[in-house]
Formats: C-alpha cells, sequence, structure tokens
C-alpha cells in the first residue's frame, strides 16, 4: 500500500473544505487550533496502470498551513509533518510521500534526528519526498512545451529560481547532460551552495533574481515560500516559458502578459480515472486524471514494488535515478501536464 501526505494551502482553504474532509467541526476554527489537530486518513485510493495493475493507497491529512511557517509557528509545523510519517506507518502504509512543504520542513529542519514519535520508532525508508519524479516531469515539461511556442533550446536562456534546492539541483543536472540549453542562470539566497553548483555543472551564471528575469527565454520557478513572490511581467521576454514548480501554485494569477506563457510544474496526467477525492479538495483542473508527480512518485514505488526512500536527502537527485523514475512514470501511463 502507498501512502500520501498531503496539506491544504492556507487557513481560508482548510476551513472551506473541513466538512468534506470530514471534520466539519474544525470548519471555524483558527490557526492555533489547526496548529494542533492531529493527523488524519481522510481519503482511500485506488490506481490501476495502463499495464491492468491495481494500487491501494491512503492520503493522510497532516493539518500543517503553510501559515504556520510564515507565523514562525516552527514547532508545530515540524511536529505536524513528523506525526502525520508516524500515522502513515502505523496504518501499515509501505512507501509514502511527502507532498508540498512536508520535505521541505522535513529536510530544513533536520528531522531526521527525531526517530522516535510516542510508541512509533520512524523507519525513514518508507518515505519519499517525491522530488525526482518532479524534478524529471519539470525538465520534460520544458523539453516538450519550449519548441511550441517558438523557444529553441539550443539559442535558450534558462533561469533556474531554487537551483540549489533539491529539484532545482536536479533540473540544472539534467539541462546541464541532456539538453544544449545556451546558457543556464543559478538563482539561489545561499552563496555558497551556488558557488558548488557552478562548480560541479562546470557551468551556469549566479546571478541575482531581478537581473536574471528579463534575460531568461524560460524560467523554472521551484523555490517552494509560503508567502509567494512578486514579479514583474512587464520585464519578462516574449516569448517566455514559466514554469511554476513552487508550491502553493500562484505565479499564473500573478503574471499575466500576452506572449507569457504559464505552466503548472511537476504535474503529471494519468491516462486512466484515479478513484479519489482529494485531488478535487485541492482544486486540480481535472481531479480525476492529474496530480502532483511527489504523490505519483510513490504510486511509481508501489507499482514497482520499489520499497525504499528513492528520493531522500538534499542534492542526491542524479539524472539516472530521473530516468529510472522516468521509465516507470511512462511504463503505468502518467504523462507530464502540457497545458496551463
Amino acid at each position: 500500500m502507498f501512502g500520501l501526505i498531503g496539506h491544504l494551502t492556507s487557513l481560508e482553504h482548510a476551513q472551506s473544505v473541513a466538512n468534506e474532509l470530514g471534520y466539519p467541526e474544525y470548519a471555524n476554527e483558527g490557526l492555533d487550533f489547526w496548529c494542533s489537530a492531529p493527523p488524519q486518513i481522510v481519503d482511500d485510493i485506488t490506481v490501476t496502470s495502463i499495464t491492468g495493475q491495481k494500487i491501494y493507497g491512503k492520503y493522510v491529512e497532516s493539518c500543517f498551513l503553510p501559515e504556520m511557517l510564515a507565523n514562525r509557528r516552527i514547532k508545530a509545523a515540524t511536529r505536524k509533518i513528523i506525526n502525520a510519517m508516524a500515522h502513515a506507518q502505523k496504518h501499515g502504509i509501505d512507501i509514502t510521500a511527502l507532498g508540498g512543504f512536508s520535505s521541505i520542513i522535513f529536510e530544513n529542519f533536520n528531522l531526521q534526528q527525531i526517530q522516535q514519535v510516542r510508541n512509533v520508532k520512524l523507519e525513514f525508508e518508507r518515505f519519499t519526498t517525491g522530488n525526482t519524479h518532479t524534478a524529471y516531469v519539470i525538465c520534460r515539461q520544458l523539453e516538450q512545451l519550449a519548441p511550441t511556442l517558438g523557444i529553441e533550446l539550443s539559442k535558450a536562456t534558462v533561469a533556474v529560481c531554487g537551483a540549489t534546492g533539491d529539484i532545482g539541483s536536479a533540473v540544472c543536472r539534467w539541462l546541464n547532460e541532456r539538453t544544449d540549453v545556451a546558457e543556464i542562470l543559478l538563482i539561489a539566497r545561499n552563496q555558497e551552495r551556488l558557488n558548488d553548483l557552478q562548480a560541479e555543472l562546470g557551468r551556469g551564471k549566479i546571478m541575482d533574481l531581478n537581473d536574471a528575469l528579463p534575460q531568461a527565454d524560460i524560467i523554472v520557478w521551484v523555490a517552494s515560500m509560503p508567502k509567494g513572490v512578486e514579479i514583474d511581467p512587464t520585464v519578462l521576454k516574449q516569448p517566455c516559458l514559466l514554469i511554476d514548480g513552487g508550491y502553493p501554485k500562484n505565479l499564473a494569477t500573478k503574471v499575466q502578459r500576452s506572449g507569457v506563457h504559464v505552466l503548472s510544474g511537476g504535474i503529471v496526467e494519468h491516462s486512466l480515472d484515479i478513484d479519489w477525492k482529494i485531488m478535487k479538495i485541492v482544486n486540480m483542473d481535472v481531479p480525476g486524471r492529474q496530480l502532483f508527480a511527489c504523490f505519483a512518485e510513490s504510486m511509481l514505488l508501489e507499482f514497482e514494488k520499489w520499497y525504499t526512500n528513492f528520493s531522500w536527502g538534499r542534492n542526491r537527485i542524479t539524472v539516472e535515478k530521473m530516468d529510472q523514475i522516468g521509465y516507470a512514470s511512462v511504463k503505468h501511463g502518467f504523462r507530464p501536464l502540457l497545458e496551463s
């Protein structure tokens, strides 16, 4: 059995869908209440591969909200994720994906040092961040969509915002090894990590965000921040492909300009309907077919019986691992979302 650990996009969103999730008593409660709410399994899932294989899973709502990070409720945020992991393990789930901020919180606050949660000793090999599949899907979205917009990769400048993160660094490796893109612009906050990444790639310009954006034909946004970001669309090239791989995905509403194509990054479509309700609750456009690539990774690991933390830690994703999960993705009927 596979599992998905997720969370809602805001307090307002959480309050509005509490009825659908099965706990109506949460609907009128504020952030303090949500900080103490326990994780719950709120959905049973059935996925059928195009090979005919069928698997089953559960969705664990962590009750984490991005406002917890924005309001410095760090202990509440970390407790949410570690408790949700213990809840998944306690229910016998073999491989569980940490969706949205779950994996970011786990890594940034070094939660691997917490091995005991009440009567559960966490077995970290039962969990995956899903970042390898997400990075693979973003790269395939870029490769497949750019030419349709008149952007020739061999002449293109690609800006990667969040380049030193787990997904960002993997995207940079793929661009470097698998494409002939003309230039890669590296954007992140940590200068030392930027220098290390540049040295590893043997190329790439380290740039400030505001300087990089006007130069970019393609922007890959993989920096997840609870408060989002402001981009001035008037400085962007035309045409420009902007792949929003962050969470929550909010660039499409902020960057509206003729010639600028905004795509939800790291989203896949499945060839067959998935029996679940959670993607409707998180407002996916086609909830029976579309899902986050990180969630799909746990499904792929279940299909292939690869019970291991396939994606784990920071900056460990190789192009070979992206190939491996990409092959499984195609085999079982997933494809990158190419329409915004």
